[in-house]
């Protein structure tokens, strides 16, 4: 299964906005900075996270994105479905129905295609290991692993861009 980049950015930006303090918010233009992305094309994401649920937008200034709900609460899985959708990777299309072995007959093929079922227990289990997977529990494996000059360089850009929610 091969998923688009804008997973990739969705799901680094809902674990930059999991990892700030309370109350914060940053414009999309300063995360596509960050993490060095056309602004144009991670807007588009960030607009359907924000339809999803996942993220509030705010106009204005001092406006941006913030997550809408905890990062213990929202799953690798909310991001892939918010980006690429819900649809199942594999369609089938029944094609041992056509060419020359075809017959005219439903009884003949009174169960559903191997190969379908054994593709949907694979995205079956694809999506449960993703919906196991929150923000949160990234955001702390990140934290855990991340060299500290990195660490030291992000949170000096943060303390630059981040903006305060009003109470």
């Amino acid at each position: 299964m091969k998923l688009s980049d804008g997973v990739e950015w969705a799901a680094h930006c809902v674990m930059l906005l999991g990892a700030l303090p309370a109350a914060s918010r940053l414009s999309g233009k300063a995360m596509a900075e960050f993490h060095g992305v056309p602004e144009s094309y991670l807007l588009k994401h960030l607009k359907t996270l924000t339809a999803s649920g996942i993220l509030n937008s705010a106009p204005g200034p001092n406006g941006g994105y913030s997550l809408a709900r905890p990062a213990g609460e929202i799953s690798l899985l909310d991001v892939v479905d918010a980006v690429e959708g819900t649809r199942p990777a594999f369609r089938c299309t029944d094609i041992r129905r056509r060419g020359p072995c075809a017959i005219d007959d439903p009884a003949a093929y009174a169960r559903p295609c191997g190969i379908n079922r054994a593709m949907l227990r694979a995205e079956a289990d694809y999506r449960a290991a993703l919906a196991r997977e929150t923000m949160n529990e990234l955001i702390d494996e990140f934290v855990a692993s991340v060299d500290p000059r990195i660490a030291a360089l992000g949170q000096e850009w943060a303390e630059k861009n981040i903006r305060t929610i009003a109470e």
